[in-house]
């Protein structure tokens, strides 16, 4: 008879965080909020953006809170830095005091992955920090759409340029709308399998790191029009 088996399987792997802000109020209201999280464990904390690349070497965070303004070094600056100088660098979450703020808009293009406003109730905080950590959403789409569309460019022929098919091409507008694989399989009558290999292939084509530097590149080349 075969025996029942008694060996204990180890947890999941908690997602490690990173709070970068220079009010430490504000990084120990997180690191409190955070930390009541059975899933998620703060590895550190720093008050400005010149310490994260050396922190982040060091303590290995799969997701980086940033004040997106911050005294000394910005979390932009820090951003850039971070993601072209580490290999398989953590997810970056930016954090402002306004929706609208062009600083923002520029720690995204610096290769942010989503942002936050300081005001966030505490469990939109840790629901960005899991959508960030799984890399395969979009914070926010419609404030990301409304910053991109500022900077649109008229259109020209990147398509061609970039490479995609014409099944990618609608799976990048599905993307730039703020549609999760789920309801773009939906769309276009494809399976959700089906649509993460399209989605892998956009965002290799455009040379992104993640959906919304998609948005960003779709918007600012004209190839999705604001309003359109």
């Amino acid at each position: 008879m075969r025996q029942p088996d008694t060996q204990e399987h180890d947890p999941p792997r908690p997602i490690t965080v990173l709070i970068v802000d220079d009010d430490p109020l504000v990084r120990t209201g997180w690191h409190a909020i955070l930390e009541t999280e059975p899933d998620i464990a703060v590895v550190g904390e720093s008050e400005d953006g010149a310490e994260v690349r050396d922190l982040v070497l060091r303590v290995t965070p799969d997701v980086v809170i940033m004040d997106v303004r911050m005294p000394r070094v910005d979390g932009i600056s820090a951003t850039r830095h971070l993601l072209a100088t580490v290999p398989a660098a953590p997810r970056v979450l930016v954090v402002t005091t306004f929706g609208n703020d062009d600083y923002v808009y520029d720690a995204l293009r610096a290769g942010a992955s989503g942002f936050l406003l300081k005001r966030c109730p505490a469990d939109e905080l840790v629901r960005a920090v899991r959508t960030v950590a799984a890399g395969d959403s979009l914070l926010f789409p419609e404030a990301i759409r409304s910053l991109a569309a500022a900077h649109a460019r008229p259109a020209g022929d990147w398509l061609r340029s970039a490479g995609l098919t014409e099944r990618e091409a609608q799976v990048l507008r599905e993307i730039a709308a703020g549609k999760s694989n789920a309801e773009i399989g939906a769309d276009l009558y494809l399976s959700v399998e089906t649509v993460r290999t399209h989605v892998r292939n956009v965002l290799g084509k455009l040379g992104v790191r993640d959906r919304t530097q998609a948005v960003i590149a779709a918007y600012e080349s004209g190839f999705v029009i604001p309003g359109g």
